[in-house]
């Protein structure tokens, strides 16, 4: 899903003007263990997405358009 969008940075940072995506269980969170990220309520298919200041409608149809290839990738249909 995060490889697939456009508009949005696969970027860690809070308080940016742009819109960012990132997967907490393997990034900011590592180095916790199962049952830490489990506490932290940090679960494998967790992203966390930070909204900028693009047009909203743009950013809707990244996160759809995103959605609709990682569903087509993981159903393996081409």
């Amino acid at each position: 899903f995060i490889n697939h969008l456009e508009i949005f940075s696969l970027l860690a940072n809070v308080a940016d003007a742009k819109s960012l995506v990132i997967h907490p269980a393997s990034t900011t969170h590592s180095q916790l263990s199962e049952a830490e990220l489990k506490d932290a309520g940090v679960t494998p298919d967790l992203i966390r997405l930070s909204i900028g200041i693009e047009d909203p409608d743009d950013l809707i149809d990244d996160l759809a358009q995103a959605l609709e290839k990682a569903a087509v990738q993981n159903s393996g249909i081409k």
